[in-house]
């Protein structure tokens, strides 16, 4: 069994140190995988925990030069960690002030001759040595760079700083040679100094790391105000002790009572006790004033207030909340005093659970990332080439050993691959930070790439696109609607809504719960029951996509059996156990499902005997949500188990392309494959044309679908909600889950959409192409920047133009140009969805 953990990697200067610790930790028996995301620092570990353990995993890391630590959310959650960034971020700010102190006066020294600057005595009879003195402190301050470049070419696995180091080095210990000279009376030019240039490559790096950090610490601010919203204490109500019992808190039966008999929460026997939410049991009873946060997941027992989930759901408008309804931890209560039972504590809770998935979600790369990690392992052994290639072609040319040095300097030190490493996963943090502030979870890089190519979007119905609650709206008897009444006894419309009801009333689908709930609602009394005859049901079996089958005894009906078996389902189920269709009026189911009702039909002993119509009402914002996606170049498709005409009418209400009807669950994959493939759609639609080859004009409308479908596949994203819907969900290109509560740790779906607001399944399409472009920007601009760059520092517009780029600019180009691509990402917190 596999164990999966994620450490907090520290001492990380560039996307090739990412590199280097998840291959050295690949190489490692039992580590099935490992993935390092360079702008969150973290390493994501999927390992054996027979083979190897978590300490050697952190020795591993510590060996190849950098720090591991174990992350704890819970930690995270209570606020306990929250110092570590602000320390490291100021700890880099003091290193570059303390450089820029002692480089400054270097540079002044250096420059202030060519600008008729006044030099002071000192400087002016010791520069040469004052120079030396000055840049050795630099490169003392510094001296984390020099130390990482170095270990890291001695393990021949080079990174960022081992292009700096090399560079300055170079630069220093050469300019300290002719320093040396001079000490011997061999006469050191001032132009064969390049003090200056090491100190203040070092600076500008300093700088550069520094402002990384800030901003890069920016793109996790979403995630990070997830975390903040979670409270640090909770008020729990203990019950007072008294004789007869010595329970001091109280638990879930006893609360479960309360919900059960109706009876209001009796506070004054209770005590209120504020504990630190680590305490905090599921069980426990937990009090929220009104400006208070709500501590942890729960279900109200008593009293009434409207809750603020906006940082949690994104939704803007303030919650009802009464006895039996949900909260979610990390929520505002508002208006009222909220008792309410903890369900879920700790990384149990919803908060929890959304700032795993966030936060996994950066562990699991786009596509394109893999170019971009393929690129940045063999990115610094390249520039290392390229600038030693540089240094011999300048000293061919019969350049001066300085001027090939400078050249040499100048394309080690512009070649940076920071903005390279930063480019996706700035850019994924940003997305999934403000994606997870709006209600929408995104659960990996696929997702963010593959929304950008969506051209079709299915949607599952019951429960999707409708509320899933579906009502009985009406209940016929075949024999009175037939053209041509039987003579005989009939069955009567009670008898049939109560036989409908004794089938299902142990049955949890939605349409058997409506037909329960219709005949509870007329106070119809279910078997075994005297009025009705039934002594017992038996043999009860559901048909998925089909219906149900069951045998009743002693029935009170005009067959006058003692055992009878009994049917419940769709037009496949009475076809298979050879019901005649020619008893009830086809016009009138096809009145029915053209209105949009699903009809079933119960059979007795072999004969049709009643139809139950039932309607499901539509969500609020699904016909504005097909819309958008239409203004948005998309087709539409519902994929529904019901029959075409239910279909038929959902899609007329909702202005929706196609309808692929009578579909089994486990068959919706394969139609989603189909899709995909642009191949044979038409083994789909089998049941349709065979349904329809009465009706000339849908046989041509499938038709059309056929050939248009035939021609190309689709790029399909599947909408459903829930886990029958899995495997289409798993199969589509992009799989987009509904959830509510705690239920937004399905597995299921690669976004998750936490309210019930179809909207947001065009909103998370938008957000994920979005921040896709995002991350083509940054790449193009790192990728450009290498690309224009190092050229110029290699002198490519000397011969031409007699201008080189001096090792200081290269530095502070270099420097900057992560730094701009972060920035770029941090613009996406301008992101605003435009209703269509």
């Amino acid at each position: 069994m596999t164990k999966r953990s994620t450490l907090i990697i520290s001492k990380m200067h560039c996307a090739s140190c990412s590199a280097t610790i998840e291959n050295g930790l690949k190489k490692e028996k039992g580590i099935i995988s490992a993935n390092v995301n360079f702008a969150s620092e973290k390493a994501y570990l999927e390992f054996d925990p027979k083979k190897i353990d978590i300490v050697r995993i952190q020795k591993i890391i510590q060996e190849l030069g950098y720090e591991a630590e174990e992350e704890n959310l819970e930690e995270e959650l209570t606020h306990q960690d929250k110092e570590t960034k602000n320390q490291e971020t100021q700890l880099l700010k003091s290193r570059f002030l303390w450089a820029l102190i002692f480089g400054f006066p270097l540079v002044y020294l250096v420059m202030g001759k060519m600008f008729g600057l006044p030099i002071p005595f000192f400087f002016e009879k010791y520069g040469q040595f004052s120079q030396f003195i000055l840049a050795s402190s630099v490169i003392l301050i510094c001296r984390n760079i020099w130390t990482s470049g170095l270990r890291n070419l001695f393990r021949l696995a080079p990174n960022m700083d081992s292009l700096i180091f090399t560079g300055t080095a170079a630069a220093y210990f050469y300019s300290l040679m002719m320093l040396i000279f001079s000490l011997f009376g061999l006469q050191a030019k001032a132009e064969d100094l390049y003090f200056e240039s090491a100190a203040f490559i070092l600076i500008f790096i300093s700088l550069g790391k520094y402002l990384e950090a800030e901003t890069k610490g920016k793109t996790s601010e979403a995630i990070k105000k997830l975390i903040g919203l979670a409270s640090k204490t909770a008020t729990v109500l203990r019950k007072i002790p008294n004789p007869e019992t010595e329970q001091s808190s109280v638990q879930g039966p006893e609360v479960n009572s309360v919900l059960l008999q109706g009876s209001k929460f009796q506070t004054e026997q209770y005590e209120e006790v504020k504990i630190p939410i680590s305490e905090v049991k599921v069980g426990d009873i937990i009090l929220v004033r009104p400006g208070e946060k709500i501590p942890v997941d729960g279900v109200v027992i008593d009293g009434y207030s409207s809750v603020d989930e906006k940082m949690v759901t994104g939704e803007s408008i303030p919650v009802e909340k009464t006895k039996g309804d949900k909260v979610i931890g990390g929520t505002v209560n508002q208006t009222g005093k909220l008792i309410f039972r903890a369900t879920a504590v700790g990384q149990d809770t919803m908060l929890a659970q959304i700032i795993k998935i966030v936060d996994e979600a950066m562990a699991k790369k786009a596509p394109i990332q893999l170019l971009v990690d393929k690129v940045s392992f063999y990115f610094v052994p390249a520039v290392f080439a390229i600038a030693t290639l540089t240094f011999i072609i300048w000293v061919l040319f019969s350049q001066s050993f300085g001027f090939a040095l400078t050249a040499f300097v100048a394309v080690l030190i512009i070649s940076c691959p920071c903005a390279l490493g930063l480019a996706t996963p700035t850019a994924v943090m940003m997305g999934t930070g403000l994606a997870a502030q709006n209600g929408i979870l995104i659960k990996s890089g696929k997702a963010l790439e593959m929304a950008q190519k969506i051209n079709m979007v299915v949607f599952d119905k019951t429960g999707t696109l409708t509320r899933g609650e579906p009502k009985v709206t009406d209940v016929i008897n075949t024999s009175e609607v037939s053209p041509c009444r039987r003579r005989g006894p009939s069955t009567s419309k009670v008898k049939i809504l109560q036989l409908a009801a004794s089938i299902e009333k142990n049955s949890e689908h939605p349409l058997a719960q409506a037909i329960v709930n219709k005949a509870k609602e007329k106070n119809l009394a279910l078997s075994p029951s005297t009025s009705l005859g039934i002594n017992s049901v038996e043999g009860f079996q559901a048909i998925p996509g089909k219906g149900v089958i069951a045998k009743i005894k002693n029935p009170a009906l005009p067959t006058g059996r003692q055992n009878s078996k009994i049917l419940l389902g769709n037009r496949k189920l009475m076809q298979e156990n050879n019901i005649t269709m020619e008893q009830f009026n086809n016009s009138k189911i096809e009145q029915l499902e053209n209105e949009g009702k699903t009809v079933m039909l119960l059979a007795l002993d072999e004969k049709l005997i009643g139809l139950i119509a039932v309607a499901d009402t539509l969500k609020e914002y699904s016909k504005e949500a097909v819309q958008m996606l239409h203004k948005m170049g998309k087709k539409v498709v519902i994929l529904t188990g019901d029959n075409e005409r239910v279909g038929e009418a959902i899609a007329n209400q909702l202005g929706i392309d196609y309808v692929l009807a009578e579909v089994l669950p486990q068959d919706k994959a394969k139609v989603i494959k189909q899709l995909q493939q642009g191949l044979e759609i038409e083994n789909s639609l089998k049941i349709v044309l065979r349904r329809t080859q009465d009706n000339p004009r849908q046989c041509r409308r499938i038709e059309n679908w056929k050939i248009e479908n035939s021609r190309q596949g689709r790029v399909v994203a599947m909408v459903g909600d829930g886990i029958n819907d899995a495997p289409a969900l798993a199969q589509a290109d992009l799989g987009i889950a509904l959830g509510s509560g705690t239920d937004i740790a399905m597995e299921t779906g690669e976004i998750v959409l936490i309210k019930d607001d179809l909207r947001d399944v065009v909103k998370a399409i938008d957000l994920s192409s979005y921040t896709f472009k995002k991350i083509k920007q940054n790449l193009f601009w790192a990728f450009f920047y290498n690309l224009l760059g190092i050229p110029i520092a290699a002198g490519i517009l000397y011969p031409l133009t007699g201008w080189f780029l001096s090792p200081t600019i290269a530095a502070a180009t270099m420097a900057f140009s992560s730094v701009s691509v972060v920035a770029n990402a941090l613009l996406m917190r301008r992101y605003h969805f435009q209703l269509l």
